[in-house]
């Protein structure tokens, strides 16, 4: 078994692997409450039901004491006959008056403190992998003090320290805050080492200042330090790697836009996930830049597309399966939306030759400060935080006694030419869910509305149905599949089945439909919960979306950007993303490679 199967590629992982617990097997000279292993002579049995009770003599305590089997198999009775020796390892208790052991363990290995590890090998392997690999020098070079190592040593040695510091561990805050720096510190370390310098086409920057003060509105003080950010990556020579994120509504697209023009007459790409969005992209971008810019929209379908003197082309993953021209600069708008075989598609299109095109990703999933921080050395990032206008969204969180009062909203709203969307949380029907379904859901709406559209992310035909929807429809039912893609200026009501099903990231781009060109919007998340749960109450409280990734990025952990194999739930096992912590370990690492 090598160190690699097992996820180990540093000395620090190996010393991490800290056992889950032990099996202490030294002799106990004194009675006491709790694991014991002591030498025994059986005297006689009995059977209660098949409860087998074993009346023996403890030559290590020097008493009479007896042994409870529950749930007797033929091999105890042989093992227990009476007049036999042996050690044997459980927990004890007085009762009766008399030391009991409730279904002791025969052993051999008397004497040894054995590490449980409860990992997918055997936990002896790991102990000689541990015992043969692990070596106080190579912690040190690694980065951590002569105090770390030995820190991290003594829960390797597999004695009565070993033991008394994996079971306080909980309460041992001292402890447990240097395993959590030691954890994310070495997390960091192998991070930077991942983080590779490509050079970019040299190329002279457009100047679009002009360009800025013609817009028919105001950037943002926030997209104009992004804007710059790009500016600045395009001037250092290098590929960047950058991660613009912002709410929906705070401005990416004219981000997009910026960089685009500052590679002219260079070549950009933007992708993004549906064709509407592209679509969207496509009519604005005709919109907003200068005439002089050749922009090409790619739709599905199209085949031999003449690339030649187009300086933008916009499409969704089709542009993977066409042959683009090498371009200075791609852009992917909610990259987690594309398949892990089209994000390997999309980073080969980087590729050309010994140089790599400038890559920026936009999101308006926020990533918490925290996570920024972890993987700085991975990408660079920019955050939208200022809107172009103010957000007047409600999020009310409701259940079934409101729902008359809803169906009174609703229609007041759709009087006043406004529209709503209702999100279920299943297509079909289903025997383990409370809620209902889309399928068994519409009849009700459609009975009592007009104009009522419905889809999901099934339906091939959906893009066609939210346009229709978005131009002539009053109601919308539908699943998540509305989480990203067609801006909906009418829309002032949603309402989300079963919120507690989905994360806060998706709830934030669900509530992100409504509102989007100001005005009075509402957000309700319809719960069958008595309580509804109170990660939902915070995220009610707020609008700001960094605020949700850190609630989320608390109630569901980030996932481990290393390998990528972890989408989400924890990359560690002590540290639980304390911002202190992390800017700790970064601080020396940064000192070591002074």
């Amino acid at each position: 078994m090598s160190l690699e199967k097992i996820g180990v590629k540093t000395a620090i992982d190996l010393a991490l692997l800290i056992p889950k617990a032990f099996d202490d097997l030294t002799l106990s000279q004194t009675p006491s409450e709790g694991e014991n292993t002591i030498e025994i002579e059986t005297k006689s049995f009995r059977v209660n039901s098949k409860m087998l009770i074993i009346q023996a003599y403890s030559l290590s305590w020097d008493q009479d004491i007896r042994l409870t089997i529950f749930n007797a198999r033929p091999w105890h009775y042989s093992t227990f006959k009476s007049g036999k020796k042996m050690y044997i390892n459980g927990k004890s208790s007085i009762y009766g008056g008399i030391w009991q052991f409730t279904n002791p363990k025969v052993i051999t290995k008397v004497g040894e403190i054995l590490p449980k590890y409860k990992l997918e090998i055997r936990d002896a392997t790991v102990k000689k992998l541990i015992n043969e690999n692990l070596k106080k020098d190579d912690l040190i070079n690694e980065g951590l003090t002569e105090e770390e190592a030995e820190f991290l040593l003594s829960f390797h040695k597999n004695d009565k320290k070993s033991v008394e510091l994996v079971e306080n561990l909980e309460n041992d805050e001292a402890s447990l805050n240097t395993l959590k720096f030691i954890e994310i510190y070495n997390y960091i370390r192998k991070l930077s080492k991942k983080k590779y310098k490509f050079k970019a086409k040299s190329f002279e920057i457009y100047d679009i200042s002009s360009w800025l003060e013609t817009l028919p509105f105001t950037p943002t003080n926030d997209q104009i330090l992004a804007i710059n950010d790009i500016k600045n990556d395009f001037k250092s020579g290098d590929a960047t790697r950058r991660v613009v994120m912002g709410d929906v509504g705070s401005g990416k697209t004219l981000v997009m836009f910026a960089a685009s023009l500052m590679v002219y007459p260079n070549t950009a790409i933007i992708m993004a996930p549906t064709s509407i969005l592209c679509e969207q992209i496509y009519s604005e971008a005709k919109r907003l830049l200068p005439e002089f810019l050749n922009i090409l929209l790619v739709k599905s379908g199209d085949k031999n597309v003449d690339f030649s003197g187009v300086n933008l082309i916009i499409g969704t993953h089709v542009l993977l399966y066409q042959n683009l021209p090498k371009a200075n600069l791609i852009m992917v708008d909610e990259q987690h939306r594309f398949g892990s075989n089209q994000r390997n598609l999309i980073n080969s299109l980087t590729k050309d030759g010994e140089f790599r095109s400038h890559f920026v990703q936009f999101s308006a999933t926020p990533i918490p400060r925290t996570m920024m921080l972890i993987n700085s050395d991975l990408a660079r990032f920019s955050s939208l935080k200022e809107m172009p206008f103010k957000k007047d969204i409600k999020t009310i969180i409701i259940q079934g006694d409101k729902f008359g009062s809803l169906i009174t909203h609703i229609k007041d709203e759709i009087s006043k030419g406004k529209q709503a969307i209702v999100v279920y949380p299943l297509i079909e029907e289903s025997d383990v869910s409370q809620y209902q379904s889309l399928s068994e859901g519409s009849s009700y709406w459609l009975k009592n509305f007009d104009n009522v559209y419905i889809t999901h992310g099934k339906d091939k035909d959906k893009e066609s149905v939210l346009e229709k929807f978005r131009d002539s429809g009053d109601l919308l039912l539908s699943t998540t599949v509305v989480e990203v893609g067609i801006s909906l200026p009418r829309l002032s009501i949603i309402v989300i089945v079963a919120p507690e099903r989905l994360g806060l990231a998706t709830l934030h781009q669900l509530r992100g439909r409504v509102g989007r060109h100001g005005g009075k919007a509402w957000c309700y998340l319809f719960t069958k919960l008595k309580e509804p749960a109170e990660r939902l109450k915070e995220f009610a409280k707020t609008l700001d979306g960094f605020k949700v990734a850190d609630i989320d990025l608390k109630n569901r952990q980030g996932g481990d950007l290393i390998d990528g194999s972890i989408q989400h739930g924890s990359a560690f096992r002590f540290y639980d993303y304390e911002e202190n912590i992390a800017k700790a370990a970064r601080d020396r690492l940064a000192c070591l490679y002074l």
